[in-house]
């Protein structure tokens, strides 16, 4: 008994080492293409290796570990990157397009979805993925739901093929319809996802467009709270009654990692870090989710990527078409342009 036990920490801990290290592949990768970001990056290498060799089943123990435990953590560890003074500083005016593109866009991922048969757990990273803030939203959404590691893989995949194309194109855009600096900000934080991505769409456009779009898109991550807490709901978690009490357990109403998410926000907005150590924590926020995403290419089966088809392509190209166009339009309704 002690050597089977020995042997599957040893192989638990290989796991982990192994996730850890396609993080640090990635990390390094990520730098020098910031555009497609570590996270993406480590889900390809982990997808690469899983299709050399399929992990043996102690060193899977661990790289289930990393595809759930760290990932969870990660999510909590994404509130670091956000103060409620940043929140503020977006200003009143940018909410209503914040709320009415991810009202539109899950509404539309729910119904194209369903009409494109897109697997109920599929369609809704997908949703989520293109109308709050991508590979983070994603992850957060990942636990709440129990996708599968071939939905998770697809959902990030589709999601970062319009990321890339918004990058080249927003900035053209933009100056074909003459946008103010703010407008442009506004339209990048709200209608591109990942963090890098948004800076090198918002500065292509102009220094303010960057800042804005920056402040904007971290908004938009304290909507992975409410989002995570409905699905939770939905999905029955939380519906779980005391049979002595008949009351309604909270520890199984709100997941652990959402709650750590706020103490994390509430902490740095008190705390007040310098910049350097901001950085180091939002450093560390981004490799926890590239272990994570390592760890979930390194279990996905790419036999079942191919039998999903084009259809969640398809509706990611409409979903991202539908956000820039509401982003523009809400934003010109509320005169912000």
């Amino acid at each position: 008994m002690p050597e089977v036990i020995h042997r599957a920490a040893s192989g638990s801990l290989a796991g982990v080492g192994l996730c850890a290290v396609v993080a640090l592949v990635a990390t390094g990768a990520g730098r020098l293409v910031p555009i497609v970001g570590a996270p993406v990056v480590g889900l390809l290498i982990g997808l690469a290796v899983s299709q050399v060799r399929r992990p043996t089943a102690g060193v899977a123990r661990g790289v289930s570990f990393c595809s759930r435990r760290v990932l969870q953590a990660a999510v909590a560890s994404l509130g670091l990157q956000l103060t409620l003074a940043q929140t503020l500083s977006a200003g009143i005016r940018s909410l209503p397009v914040l709320l009415g593109t991810l009202v539109i866009c899950l509404v539309a991922a729910a119904i194209l979805g369903r009409l494109l048969r897109v697997p109920s757990s599929l369609r809704t990273l997908v949703g989520v993925g293109t109308a709050i803030c991508g590979a983070s939203a994603i992850a957060a959404v990942t636990p709440v739901i129990d996708a599968a590691a071939e939905d998770v893989a697809y959902s990030l995949s589709t999601v970062f093929v319009f990321n890339a194309v918004a990058v080249v194109v927003f900035p053209l855009i933009g100056h074909a319809l003459s946008l103010s600096q703010p407008a442009f900000g506004l339209f990048a934080g709200t209608a591109v996802n990942d963090t890098s991505s948004v800076v090198a769409a918002g500065l292509a456009f102009g220094a303010d467009a960057g800042h804005d779009a920056v402040v904007v898109k971290l908004t938009r991550t304290l909507f992975i709270i409410p989002i995570c807490l409905v699905l939770a709901l939905w999905r029955g978690r939380s519906r779980r009654v005391d049979s002595t009490s008949g009351r309604v357990r909270l520890t199984r109403l709100v997941p652990w990692f959402l709650v750590a998410f706020v103490v994390c926000t509430a902490v740095v907005s008190i705390a007040s870090p310098p910049a350097n150590v901001r950085g180091a924590l939002s450093a560390v926020a981004l490799f926890l989710i590239t272990v994570a995403l390592a760890a979930i290419g390194l279990s996905t089966d790419v036999a079942g990527l191919r039998r999903t088809g084009p259809r969640p392509l398809i509706l990611g190209a409409a979903l991202w078409v539908l956000v820039s166009v509401s982003s523009l339009g809400l934003a010109a309704a509320s005169g912000i342009r």
